[in-house]
């Protein structure tokens, strides 16, 4: 997946996945979204980010939801 808005650098945030050019992670996006937050209200509250960097942070937290996980099984002890 390509992710043009969304970057990832060691030295920023500690390597969380984060808007480009800002230090506003990804996760604390989506979870004021989750929090009842408006699109409008985040606008407001951070006037560097943008709508396209919203939609792009819910884009990369669904591509991450997507990611197929195989369950480990565990012998019965």
């Amino acid at each position: 997946m390509k992710f043009d808005r969304i970057s990832i650098n060691q030295s920023i945030c500690h390597g969380q996945a984060c808007v480009k050019g800002t230090r506003m992670p990804v996760h604390q996006i989506v979870r004021m979204l989750a929090n009842g937050d408006t699109v409008e209200a985040l606008l407001a509250e951070y006037p560097f980010l943008s709508r396209e960097d919203i939609m792009a942070s819910l884009d990369y937290a669904a591509g991450l939801a997507e990611e197929q996980v195989t369950p480990i099984e565990v012998a019965n002890l």
